[in-house]
Formats: structure tokens, C-alpha cells, sequence
């Protein structure tokens, strides 16, 4: 039924912020006509909480290292408050040129299967006996010299 999340993320300055995603964070982005980029996302998760002011949404992007993301930040000169434990997750936040806040964290909490998927979207194939496992290795190892 579903197939994924669109995330829109409202801007003052989105020229800025958009190269901020394609450029700071590196994400891949396709255009989408006339320019309009569209940023790859790895996979994503939903919660739903009680309203606390009004109801809303914010966007918090996941990491695997919180603190290796903040050092990250820091050599491109984008301002990034120390990570917080906050029990459920290690939680820093960054701030698009827009003006935007977007929270980025480590996670704590159980993942759905679907989120936990691999990194780079290809499962890595599993050798058949301790032999073909070790052919594959010395492949990998030559085909990295070249």
C-alpha cells in the first residue's frame, strides 16, 4: 500500500537550504522538473505523540554515530550543540540556513524491520561455505588494487 514519506520542509531561504542538503549533508537528489530537487532519505520511521502546544510535525533525522555527525558538523562550520542522552536516544539538532530546526539523533529505541533496512539499499551476499567466502575476499582484495 504505502511506499515511502515525502518530507516537505518549509522554507525562508530554500536555495540555501537545499544546497546545505545536497552540499553539508550530502544527501543524492534528483530534479524533479524545472530544478526543484528532490533529496534521497534513508529509510524512515513514524511515531505519533500527544499534542503539546498544538497539533504539528517535526523532522528528526537518524544517525549511527551522533557524536562522529557533530565532529562532521563542525569541520563544515555548521553549528551543532552537544548531543544530550534523552534515554530513547543521544540527540544534537542543526539549524538550515531557512532557519529550519531539525533535530538528528541516535537511536535507543526498538527499530521496525523496514527502518533497519542496509545502509546502502544492497544486501551483501552470503558466501555458501568458509572457501567461497574466502574467493570473494581475495576478488575484492585485487579488484581494490586496480
Amino acid at each position: 500500500m504505502l511506499v515511502g514519506v515525502h518530507t516537505v520542509v518549509r522554507s525562508t531561504n530554500p536555495d540555501a537550504d537545499r544546497a546545505f542538503l545536497r552540499d553539508v549533508l550530502r544527501l543524492t537528489a534528483v530534479d524533479a522538473g524545472g530544478g526543484y530537487e528532490i533529496f534521497g532519505l534513508p529509510p524512515a520511521e513514524l511515531s505519533v505523540h500527544e499534542a503539546e502546544g498544538g497539533a504539528g510535525t517535526d523532522l528528526h533525522l537518524m544517525c549511527g554515530d551522533v557524536a562522529g555527525f557533530v565532529a562532521a558538523m563542525r569541520e563544515r562550520n555548521v553549528p551543532c550543540p552537544e548531543p544530550n542522552d534523552v534515554g530513547w536516544g543521544i540527540v544534537t539538532q542543526i539549524t538550515l540556513p531557512g532557519g529550519a530546526r531539525v533535530a538528528v539523533y541516535e537511536p535507543r529505541h526498538a527499530r521496525p524491520a523496514a527502518a533497519r533496512k542496509a545502509r546502502s539499499g544492497r544486501r551483501k551476499p552470503k558466501a555458501r561455505t568458509r572457501r567461497a567466502a574466502r574467493t570473494t575476499s581475495k576478488r575484492r582484495r585485487r579488484s581494490a588494487k586496480r
